[in-house]
């Protein structure tokens, strides 16, 4: 059988680099090569907002806008924001089997969550839905939920709560849609008193220091595949600073610590939970 020749990786323009290392200075999240046909597609809109004709063009207004207001839109703009309800239920799962445990163990305090890059806000919400369904009838304290982004833009939507018939529709369940959310023109709009049960902060997880306080679910998903080895292992040591002895981090379907860090073991219950090596924890 002839072989056939590797397909030669695409060459980017000037401008196209300039905006990918521009995105990996600010969040560490790396565009492949063979992936900068979305670089483009995704700068798209702020083209036509700021009438500009070409990357070189945006690259240009960029370097000349002093105030900064264009590089943080096009960050925002090339971010990855890929997200959904019940996304991955076995991960959800993984996280009302601790909250379960502890609440069993007769913890004194909230369970404390963190929904680290959290994007336009499904996860948290959906967290949120899970334990106020969960908790309404038995007294239990619902867990203590911070989500955290590094988009601005994405956390502004999280908050409001709002979102189009086709982003309700993946993956939320019709029971829950009409018990936590309200049509409101075309879209859905989470119910105030859903929205506050989540604590919603900027954060950059390559760049600064964790959350105050331990937790004891961290939900990490599908962000590590899009750093260099070095940053992954920087994160994971972030996380493992702040979570507790006992409680577990939840990666993304695609996602392994494995290979990546030693602060971190598979549990052999969920493919997407890992236990902390608590003897190497910090302050354990």
């Amino acid at each position: 059988m002839m072989m056939m020749p590797d397909r030669p990786t695409p060459k980017r323009s000037g401008a196209a680099t300039i905006l990918t290392d521009l995105l990996e200075a600010r969040t560490g999240q790396q565009i492949a090569a063979n992936r900068s046909w979305r670089i483009e597609t995704s700068l798209k809109p702020l083209l036509r907002e700021h009438k500009l004709p070409s990357l070189d063009a945006l690259v240009a207004a960029m370097m000349a806008d002093q105030q900064g207001n264009l590089e943080r839109a096009i960050v925002d703009m090339l971010l990855n924001q890929e997200t959904s309800f019940f996304r991955d239920p076995t991960a959800f799962d993984a996280v009302v089997e601790v909250v379960d445990r502890l609440q069993e163990g007769g913890l004194g305090r909230r369970p404390r969550i963190w929904s680290a890059a959290c994007s336009t806000g499904q996860e948290p919400l959906t967290l949120a839905m899970l334990f106020a369904d969960r908790f309404a009838a038995s007294g239990k304290a619902e867990p203590e939920l911070l989500a955290t982004d590094v988009s601005e833009t994405a956390l502004r939507r999280a908050r409001a709560g709002r979102y189009s018939q086709f982003e309700i529709q993946r993956g939320l369940p019709v029971r829950q849609m009409i018990d936590w959310f309200d049509p409101v023109d075309l879209d859905w709009v989470a119910k105030p008193e859903l929205v506050q049960k989540i604590s919603f902060r900027q954060h950059n997880l390559v760049s600064e220091a964790a959350p105050a306080g331990r937790f004891d679910v961290v939900l990490c998903r599908n962000v590590l595949i899009y750093l260099s080895p070095a940053l992954r292992r920087q994160v994971f040591a972030l996380i493992a600073s702040v979570i507790r002895p006992g409680g577990r981090l939840i990666l993304g379907a695609g996602e392994t610590a494995l290979g990546h860090t030693e602060l971190f073991v598979p549990c052999d219950d969920r493919r997407t939970a890992y236990a902390p090596v608590t003897d190497r924890l910090p302050g354990s």
